[in-house]
């Protein structure tokens, strides 16, 4: 695929697509060599839900700084395959906190070494790479600071204003 000419802007969400789909598709190729079924985008809730024990969805979503909605898509696929459940939240009848069954328990016992090498090989990519996640964390405060979105409706209502 060509990005559009001009300079590294244009390409930063093709460039991080990219290589996210990557990442995932190479991930996806262990778990079936391994002969385990799990959807990359079950790790960040799993994940959070071992950290910290059950779970609104909500949390889940500051936590992951995702939509309610991925994280609800999250939530059934992962229910569905028998890793998690909803109980009810102690201290509000209202609200669900999700947790790990037997079987996620079981699933994330089985993954933990998987996960572990994952990530000393993704420091290792990380260094090879000069520190990329140090740059990428800078990237985020940027966008923290003021979002590609602000950036752009400034940059066009100066545009279309100079154009009147």
């Amino acid at each position: 695929m060509t990005d559009l000419k001009g300079g590294h802007g244009a390409t930063i969400g093709a460039q991080l697509r990219r290589l996210s789909e990557r990442i995932d598709r190479d991930v996806g190729r262990v778990y079936a060599h391994l002969g385990i079924t799990f959807e990359q985008r079950w790790f960040g809730v799993l994940n959070q839900i071992v950290q910290n024990g059950p779970m609104t969805v909500g949390d889940l979503a500051a936590a992951l700084r995702i939509t309610h909605v991925s994280v609800s898509q999250s939530l059934r696929s992962l229910e569905a395959a028998g890793y998690v459940r909803a109980l009810p939240d102690p201290h509000d009848a209202r609200r669900r906190r999700q947790s790990l069954t037997a079987e996620g328990e079981a699933l994330v016992a089985r993954l933990t070494p998987l996960w572990l090498a994952m990530n000393r090989e993704a420091e290792a990519i990380n260094r090879e790479a000069d520190d990329v996640a140090a740059r990428l964390d800078r990237l985020g405060q940027a966008l923290d600071r003021s979002s590609f979105y602000d950036r752009l409706v400034a940059v066009v209502e100066v545009t279309d204003k100079s154009q009147a």
